[in-house]
């Protein structure tokens, strides 16, 4: 591995890859530090192109190691793997928070421990090190990073999918698809998604994620813990 120098010398060394440090700087550069500092570059490209990136390398691997699962299987496992919850678990493991350069209101709020900014920090990170290093090296790593994930994701159930698990919930109990309402709160650089599950045309749960995706699978949660206790 080629050592770089400065303060994220130990986050490369934990990511056991290089990657260009202008690249690494801008990965993990937080919107709300680019807002106070004048409209600097955020760390959001870098987030789109990581979440493609992890997003193949995960399904090829999942593809390749379970040849008898359904797609629909195959789905979930991926959602588990690649969700807000299971990567903000993995930027916890490398201690990513504290490389993250974040504007004051979020310093203040404890941003370097949300979900949130830590799975969209990871992605963005992600980004960087295909950029870097290419497919084979950007691969190698990942399923390093997320081989526990990986390995769970086959025993997890519901939770594997919850947009999917709630739909099959609620065709099971003829209550129709799920719809989904999105709201998103803040300014740009702090904003946030709300998202309302209707069920029946009642509101079944609600989530909040800085991602549209994350904020629906939030929702979609908690209606299907209350459609599978018959409490709607």
């Amino acid at each position: 591995m080629v050592k770089q120098g400065g303060a994220a010398a130990a986050l490369v060394e934990r990511l056991g890859i290089s990657i260009d440090p202008e690249l690494l700087v801008l990965a993990l550069t937080h919107r709300s530090f680019a807002y106070e500092a004048g409209g600097l570059p955020t760390n959001e490209r870098l987030e789109f192109l990581g979440d493609s990136v992890l997003g193949i390398i995960v399904t090829e691997r999942l593809y390749r190691d379970h040849p008898d699962l359904a797609e629909g299987d195959l789905a979930k496992m991926r959602a588990a793997c690649v969700s807000q919850k299971a990567l903000a678990e993995v930027a916890r493991e490398l201690d990513l928070g504290p490389f993250i350069l974040l504007g004051k209101g979020e310093i203040a709020t404890v941003g370097l421990d949300k979900d949130s900014i830590l799975c969209d920090a990871l992605e963005a990170v992600l980004g960087a090190m295909y950029l870097s290093n290419g497919i084979d090296a950007t691969r190698a790593a990942i399923e390093r990073l997320l081989a526990p994930s990986l390995a769970r994701a086959a025993g997890i159930g519901a939770g594997l999918d919850w947009k999917t698990s709630l739909q099959e919930a609620c065709a099971a109990r003829g209550l129709g698809s799920p719809s989904y309402e999105l709201e998103g709160l803040g300014p740009d650089h702090l904003r946030t998604f709300t998202a309302t599950v209707i069920v029946g045309g009642a509101v079944a749960g609600t989530g909040r994620g800085s991602a549209k995706k994350h904020a629906e699978q939030e929702a979609a949660a908690v209606a299907y813990a209350a459609i599978t206790a018959d409490t709607l």
